[in-house]
C-alpha cells in the first residue's frame, strides 16, 4: 500500500539506501532528520521528481516536533516585534493546511486575550488583532478561521465562567489553530514514501563522506542491530534542528550557523479541572503563556529558558512546573495545583544564535547556508512554517544539480488522509453503525487518521479484539498500537505510547497500565522474542519514572542528571545502549 511504514518497507529503505554506493544509484538528495522540516525536506525533493532517502536517527520527529505547543499560528506576539513578514508567511501556511493540506489534523480553536487596562488596551490590542486577521487574508487562499470579536466582561465571562471577575474587564476572542505535531510529521513522511521517497527512522549519520572539500552522501547506523553502510547523494540536505551544530561540525567548523536550544515545558490537565469553551493566551514578564484545548484535557504552557544539558531528553524541573502554574492561576478562580497536573513534557527550540542573552528575544526566521559543497543546512524557524523552510532547503540544494529541477508544488499537495476527509467526516453516522464503533469513537479516529480510518476499521473488522481500548487510556483502541507499526513506522512501546498515541500525556498513570498490552500486541509484528518484549516495556516504565522524579527536582541541572540516569533503548545485537542523542527534529 502507498505510503506504508511498515517494517518490511524499512528493510527495503535500507537495502535501496545501501545500493546507492553502486555506479549510476546514488540519490539526487539525503536527508538527516526526521522531524518536520526534514520530513517536509523529503515531501518537497520527491514531489518534485528527484530520487530522495530521509534518514532518522530515533523516532519521526522524536525530538522538539512532538513536544511543541501543538498550535499552528501566525505568532501574536511577533506582530509587536514588529516581524509582520514572518507572521504573514506563517498565517498563509496556516490557511493553507487548515483548508487543503491536513485539514483532518490541523483545526481551528478559538483564543481569549483578556484585557485588564481601561480605554487604551482594547484598541491598541484590537488594531493588533485586527491586522493579524487581515494579514491571514493575503494568501489568496480562504483563512479557515472566523474574524475576532470584541467581547465585554460579561461576555468574557459566559465563553469562560472559571475565570476571576477581576482578571480582566473583558477581552478579545480570535481564532488561531491546533495539530497533534508528531502525527502530522508521520503523515508528512508517508505522503512523501507514496510519491517514491526511501525513509528509515533508527538510522543514525555517523559521518559524512567526502570527496576532497565535497559532502557526497553519509556513514549511517542501523539502530537496530548496529550494522554500519554508506549512503551516496549528490546532495545532502541537514535538518536537524537543536543537533545543528553537531551536525555540521562533523563536516567544517566554517561558515557554521550557531543555533541554541531554548526549553520550553508544558502542562496537561484534565478539561473538567475549570470551565471554559475557548483557549487563553496570557502575557507574562518573559513571553506568553497559552491554555489550549486538548480533547478531554487542557495544555498549558510555555516556559522560554536557555538550555545547554541534554537534547534528547530535556527535563522540566518543579521550577518550571510551579512557573507555569502561578501565571495561570492569576486568572482562575480556582487555583490549579500539582495533583491536577495529569502529563508534563519538555520540549526545545532550535533558534539561530545572537548576540542577545535572552532566547525570548531570538528570532524565529529560519536560514538555509550551504556551508561546503553538497551540503545545505536549514535552521531556525517555527514549526507552521515547515514547509517553507523545506522548499528554501531543497531550492538551494537543486541549485546544485546538474539538471533543471521543477519548482515547488507541496502547497498543492495534501497529505494522506486529507483528501475524503470531509466525506468520511459527514458519513461517520453511518460509518459508525456499519462497523459497530461507536460515533464518538469514530470522532475520534477521523481526527487522527482522517480518510486513512477505513484501513484501522479493516484491522478491527479481522480481528473484533482490536476494537478494545487499551488499559487506562480509555481514548484509544488496540487497533492503533497494530496501525502503528504496520503503517507508522514505530519501532518501540515508547514510540507508541509517546507519539503514534498521547497517552504518555493523558492518561494519569502515564501510560505505564497500557504498556505491557502495546508490547505484547507490537511484538509479533516486529519479531520480538519475549525477553525483547520485556525489555521495551521495562524501559518504558524506567522512564516514566525517571521523568516524575526529575519533575520533582529543584533546577535544570538536578532534573536533567536524574531524567539521564534512563539511557535509550537498548537495540543493538550487543544490548549495548544506543547514544542517547538524536539527530532529529526542528521547529516549533
Amino acid at each position: 500500500m502507498a505510503g506504508q511504514l511498515s517494517p518490511e518497507f524499512r528493510v527495503k529503505s535500507l537495502e535501496a539506501l545501501a545500493a546507492t554506493t553502486q555506479p549510476g544509484e546514488e540519490l539526487d538528495v539525503l536527508i538527516v532528520g526526521g522531524g518536520v522540516v526534514g520530513a517536509g525536506s523529503a515531501l518537497d525533493a520527491v514531489t518534485r521528481g528527484l530520487k530522495v532517502g530521509i534518514v532518522e536517527m530515533n523516532d519521526w520527529a522524536s525530538g522538539t516536533s512532538s513536544r511543541s505547543s501543538k498550535l499552528i499560528h501566525g505568532g501574536l506576539r511577533y506582530l509587536e516585534m514588529l516581524d509582520f513578514a514572518l507572521v504573514q508567511e506563517a498565517l498563509q501556511e496556516r490557511g493553507l493546511l487548515i483548508q487543503r493540506i491536513a485539514p483532518h489534523l490541523v483545526r481551528p480553536v478559538p483564543f481569549l486575550y483578556p484585557l485588564t487596562k481601561r480605554f487604551v488596551e482594547r484598541p491598541y490590542v484590537g488594531a493588533g488583532i485586527m491586522l493579524y486577521d487581515t494579514l491571514g487574508l493575503t494568501s489568496g487562499n480562504s483563512r479557515g478561521v472566523p474574524f475576532h470579536k470584541h467581547l465585554s466582561k460579561r461576555g468574557t465571562l459566559r465563553a469562560a465562567p472559571s475565570l476571576k471577575d477581576d482578571a480582566m474587564i473583558g477581552s478579545i476572542r480570535y481564532y488561531d489553530a491546533q495539530v497533534d505535531d508528531a502525527r502530522l510529521v508521520t503523515d508528512v513522511v508517508r505522503t512523501a514514501v507514496s510519491y517514491g521517497a526511501y525513509a528509515a527512522n533508527g538510522v543514525k549519520v555517523v559521518n559524512f563522506l567526502r570527496e576532497g572539500e565535497r559532502v557526497v552522501g553519509a556513514r549511517v547506523r542501523n539502530q537496530l542491530d548496529g550494522s554500519e553502510f554508506d549512503i551516496r547523494a549528490k546532495q545532502v540536505v541537514n535538518a536537524t534542528g537543536v543537533w545543528t551544530d553537531e551536525t555540521q561540525a562533523m563536516v567544517t567548523d566554517r561558515g557554521q550557523l550557531k543555533v541554541r536550544a531554548s526549553k520550553g515545558i508544558h502542562l496537561v490537565v484534565p478539561r473538567d479541572r475549570f470551565q471554559s469553551t475557548v483557549g487563553l493566551i496570557l502575557r507574562t514578564e518573559k513571553s506568553v503563556l497559552f491554555v489550549i484545548p486538548w480533547g478531554r484535557h487542557w495544555i498549558i504552557g510555555t516556559t522560554d529558558t536557555d538550555w545547554k544539558l541534554d537534547k534528547a531528553h530535556p527535563a522540566a524541573s518543579a521550577a518550571d512546573i510551579d512557573y507555569v502554574l502561578e501565571h495561570v492561576n492569576k486568572v482562575l478562580k480556582r487555583p490549579l495545583t500539582r495533583e491536577d497536573v495529569e502529563g508534563v513534557y519538555a520540549g526545545l527550540r532550535p533558534l539561530l544564535a545572537g548576540e542577545n542573552d535572552s532566547t525570548a528575544k531570538l528570532s524565529r526566521e529560519h536560514v538555509v547556508a550551504h556551508p561546503v559543497p553538497g551540503l545545505v543546512v536549514v535552521a531556525g524557524g517555527k514549526y507552521t512554517t515547515y514547509r517553507v523552510m523545506a522548499k528554501d532547503a531543497v531550492d538551494e540544494a537543486t541549485r546544485a544539480l546538474d539538471e533543471r529541477v521543477p519548482e515547488s508544488c507541496t502547497e498543492t499537495i495534501p497529505l494522506l488522509g486529507a483528501v475524503g476527509y470531509k466525506a468520511a467526516w459527514n458519513r461517520r453516522n453511518r460509518t459508525a453503525e456499519e462497523s459497530g464503533v461507536h460515533v464518538a469513537r469514530m470522532e475520534h479516529l477521523l481526527g487522527r487518521y482522517g480518510s486513512m480510518t477505513s484501513e484501522l476499521l479493516k484491522l478491527v473488522a479481522a480481528d473484533p479484539s482490536l476494537a478494545e481500548p487499551l488499559p487506562g487510556a480509555d481514548d484509544y483502541l488496540r487497533a492503533e498500537v497494530v496501525y502503528a507499526v504496520s503503517h507508522e513506522g514505530a519501532l518501540h512501546v515508547n514510540d507508541v505510547l509517546t507519539r503514534r498515541t498521547r497517552i504518555s500525556i493523558e492518561s494519569w498513570d502515564r501510560g505505564v497500565a497500557a504498556a505491557p498490552v502495546v508490547g505484547e500486541l507490537m511484538a509479533p509484528l516486529l519479531g520480538w522474542n519475549k525477553a525483547k518484549q520485556d525489555n521495551e516495556v521495562k524501559h518504558y516504565l524506567a522512564r516514566v519514572e525517571a521523568e516524575r522524579l526529575s519533575q520533582e527536582q529543584p533546577d535544570d541541572a538536578s532534573a536533567d542528571a536524574v531524567r539521564l540516569t534512563v539511557e535509550d533503548i537498548s537495540d543493538g545485537a550487543d544490548g549495548a545502549a544506543s547514544s542517547a542523542s538524536s539527530a532529529g527534529s526542528t521547529g516549533r
